[in-house]
């Protein structure tokens, strides 16, 4: 098994062969039991619930023998045998009339960059570019803060296009949705995306003032990101934001400023750019692999796929030696994978889409999500009648995860959820293997670090 170097310089040619190793090991072999081998055993991962156990090397090659010929009533046997047979602690009754507790306002369906990639149409989302109007704007709020009880909570973001073409309604509808969550005793939190091209000293100051979780556009460092992310007439981006950035970082204490990098097979250099950003102060960095644009132009193939599973455990790499150190190291995919990993997270969708959250058009319309903005898909109603339960309800019963083919197959359908809504219905699963390998890592990563740092997850 290949383990951390003790030099502390994690080279992607370890990446590279731990990646091969993991991919052969990580298919689909069963839907009831993945085996995860690595550090001081193997572990059995039981899908119902999400449950990991350290199992002995004879009881690991008789489960092998079970996988190798399919023998699933055999491997049921062997769970019984063995105490761990559990009743479905999820089954296909799908979630119903769930309250929104979360909002993302498109609150400029423009923008003023012309990134290659888009998948919103230069912020336009396939129609007229305009701004949401403070109307729109309050009526959202009045709908988020109406279905929350007394002393709940609930989220609200400002998205594009680029949020701060819109830069007054922003801060009035901050103002309004504070001055109303009082009203009930409601914590409201807030948070934007933003290509950072336009972010200025008082912007930092009021989302600081307000706490706002501020998510920055970066796909990577200079030549990367400029070639990627330039404005629409062609010009580089990225000093731009390093300037206005400073501003946020400077002054974050209640506001938490990160970064967000688009992932296509142009910028996979991953490790450098997560150390950099680290190092300049940004509160976590995250990676997003682009399967879907609206032009078709950096969607990543299988191929790039396998690449990018190698880039990510490389940065997992050195974030694992970062923690042993007894470093704070932000890496926001592997944080997160960790903790729901530790949790035993088992789950019948992959995101709040259409339940817990919902976005909100510019001219009023519900949608399951900030990605189907104007697509008849992702239809919810809209905010002068409410949301439509109806359309609602059907769509989280299509998209449970035991409605999703071949997810009833995969070990990892309750950790994955079955994947992006809308990268799903838009171009299929394409991505499964690069999840699966990326679980199958972390979770082996989770075993060396709950031995190795006992408590780090808490």
């Amino acid at each position: 098994m290949t383990t951390l170097i003790d030099t502390g310089h994690i080279t992607r040619d370890v990446a590279d062969r731990l990646a091969q190793k993991i991919a052969s090991e990580s298919g689909p072999a069963s839907p009831l039991i993945h085996l995860v081998k690595g550090g001081q055993g193997t572990q059995l991962l039981i899908t119902n619930g999400s449950m990991l156990y350290r199992i002995s090397p004879q009881t690991e090659a008789e489960f092998q023998v079970l996988l190798d010929s399919k023998d699933e009533a055999g491997i049921e046997k062997k769970l019984s045998e063995m105490g761990l047979e559990a009743a479905r602690k999820i089954d296909d009754e799908p979630l119903k009339s769930p309250a929104v507790h979360a909002l993302s306002l498109a609150i400029a369906q423009k923008c003023n960059m012309g990134c290659t990639y888009c998948y919103a149409d230069q912020g336009s989302f396939g129609g007229a570019m305009k701004n949401m109007t403070m109307d729109v704007a309050t009526k959202s709020i009045d709908l988020l803060l109406n279905g929350c009880p007394e002393n709940g909570k609930v989220q609200l973001t400002f998205l594009g296009g680029e949020p701060l073409l819109n830069r007054k309604a922003i801060r009035e509808a901050t103002e309004y949705a504070v001055k109303k969550a009082a009203e009930k005793n409601i914590s409201v939190g807030f948070s934007m995306t933003t290509n950072g091209t336009l972010l200025t000293r008082e912007d930092a100051e009021f989302f600081e003032h307000h706490g706002f979780s501020v998510t920055i556009s970066l796909d990577g460092l200079k030549e990367e990101h400029d070639a990627q992310r330039p404005l629409k007439g062609g010009a580089g981006t990225y000093s731009r934001i390093m300037e206005n950035s400073k501003f946020l970082l400077q002054i974050q204490r209640k506001m938490q400023v990160s970064v967000r990098v688009t992932v296509t097979p142009a910028n996979l250099n991953l490790l450098d750019a997560l150390d950099s950003f680290i190092n300049m102060g940004f509160h976590s960095v995250g990676f997003s692999p682009l399967l879907n644009s609206s032009s078709g132009k950096g969607e990543m193939n299988t191929e790039d796929l396998e690449q990018l599973l190698s880039a990510m455990i490389a940065c997992g790499l050195h974030f694992e030696k970062k923690i042993l150190e007894g470093k704070r190291y932000p890496y926001l995919n592997m944080i997160n994978a960790l903790k729901e990993i530790d949790k035993g997270t088992h789950r019948p969708y992959p995101c709040g889409a259409g339940a817990g959250y919902m976005g909100v058009s510019a001219e009023g319309e519900l949608s399951a999500c900030h990605r189907f903005v104007n697509e008849p898909a992702g239809r919810m109603g809209d905010i002068e009648n409410g949301i439509d339960e109806q359309l609602q309800n059907t769509w989280l019963q299509s998209r449970h995860v035991h409605q999703q083919s071949p997810c009833s197959q995969c070990w990892a359908r309750y950790l994955c959820g079955g994947g992006c809504h809308h990268e799903v219905l838009d171009k299929g699963r394409n991505a499964c293997n690069y999840i699966r390998g990326w679980l199958h890592y972390t979770i082996q990563a989770h075993e060396r670090l709950s031995r190795m740092v006992p408590g780090w997850f808490r």
